[in-house]
């Protein structure tokens, strides 16, 4: 049998014809249907043993590379393939062969009542506000206590007004307030989320009900921190405004989560009872008030001290009777601007930024050139 009447054969002149060219004949039409065909075929077959892998357990790479340091995912239907590359990039920082996240990673431990609060006794400062934090942990576990031997309690809101000045530790007290809240069962996550106006009013209208239902939906189970929450109060007679839209979704998602989520808002105290009385809604659910006073001058540096150890830098007595004089004065000529922590952290960084330009400058570098912080360091970044 010629080449042109066997079925099996093609002819390769005319399967190489240019796309778009005329058949001549039906001999040529017969021909591209069995090439048709048989590329159909081998597809199947391709299909069926790969199938037959994944079954299987064994990795076929065919012009896939996987992810470096993944455990191979065995077990996984081969047509799923795009849950096949989740599960790979999820597990992207585990080491090779190392079992799936849900089989083998513990939850880190988490730190008992006792140790959060030794974490809250060892910040700087805030006596009145330490205070207040252990009362009303105190009145909480008797909350509890009584609920559990039936008896009644009166209605509680555990939402709070964060009022005082930048940098005098209010995220940082919060933080910890989600930690014991989580500690002692009156939360179920305890995890913190901090926003801005930013963070819950969008640009156009009907977006921010739907923008601030999303971040307080995130909180749930811990406690939603709203810094500068002043900015959300319009001020009298500018018309409408979405801040005034995030405030009312804010309410209403928080009494309809009482149970599992608590609303700090924060900011300077003129301000924020500006921001309370704007709305009725707030004045009746925020009736706990913080007040974060100024760190004074010996709170400054101890704040200024606890960073250089940390970071082991160690002071002259020189250095160290400067950095006194230098948060004295900082503190007696203080504005409303004053930045608190924050002053203290930006100096630190300073010095640190300055030291390094001096010990760079040094030949044959000692461990006590990296660590030592002269006077003169302290006057650079200060004049800075």
């Amino acid at each position: 049998m010629d080449k042109k009447n066997d079925p099996k054969k093609i002819d390769l002149e005319r399967s190489m014809k240019p796309s778009g060219s005329y058949i001549d004949s039906l001999s040529d039409f017969a021909d591209l249907l069995g090439t048709i065909k048989q590329a159909e075929d081998a597809a199947r077959e391709l299909l069926n043993e790969t199938s037959v892998s994944a079954k299987t357990g064994s990795v076929q790479n065919h012009g896939t590379k996987q992810a470096d340091n993944n455990p191979p995912v065995s077990e996984a239907p081969s047509a799923d393939i795009q849950n096949t590359q989740t599960n790979a990039a999820a597990h992207e920082s585990a080491a090779p062969g190392a079992p799936m996240a849900q089989e083998a990673v513990s939850a880190e431990k988490e730190p008992t009542l006792e140790e959060l609060m030794e974490k809250l006794d060892s910040l700087v400062g805030l006596e009145n506000i330490k205070k207040n934090v252990k009362s009303l942990i105190n009145y909480v576990k008797v909350r509890k206590l009584r609920k559990e031997n039936e008896l009644p309690n009166p209605p509680l809101s555990l939402h709070m007004v964060f009022m005082g000045n930048p940098g005098t530790g209010k995220t940082t007290v919060a933080r910890i307030l989600s930690e014991l809240y989580k500690a002692i069962g009156v939360l179920s996550k305890g995890q913190l989320i901090e926003v801005d106006r930013s963070g819950l009013v969008a640009g156009f209208v009907g977006q921010t009900a739907i923008k601030t239902s999303d971040v307080v939906k995130s909180a749930l189970g811990g406690i939603l921190f709203i810094d500068e929450a002043y900015s959300l109060a319009p001020d009298i007679g500018s018309g409408n405004d979405f801040g005034r839209e995030a405030i009312e979704t804010l309410l209403k998602q928080m009494e309809d989560h009482r149970d599992d989520l608590i609303v700090i808002v924060a900011g300077y105290s003129g301000l924020m009872e500006r921001f309370i009385t704007s709305n009725p809604g707030l004045e009746s659910r925020f009736n706990r008030y913080f007040v974060f006073e100024d760190y004074n001058s010996d709170e400054l540096y101890a704040i200024f001290s606890l960073m250089c150890s940390k970071s082991e830098y160690v002071l002259t007595d020189d250095a160290a009777e400067y950095a006194r004089e230098y948060f004295r004065r900082l503190y007696d000529q203080r504005d409303d601007n004053f930045g608190n922590a924050r002053h203290v952290r930006n100096f630190f960084e300073n010095i640190v930024s300055v030291h390094s330009d001096r010990v760079s400058a040094l030949e044959n570098q000692t461990r006590e050139d990296l660590t030592k912080v002269i006077r003169e360091d302290l006057e650079e970044a200060a004049a800075g």
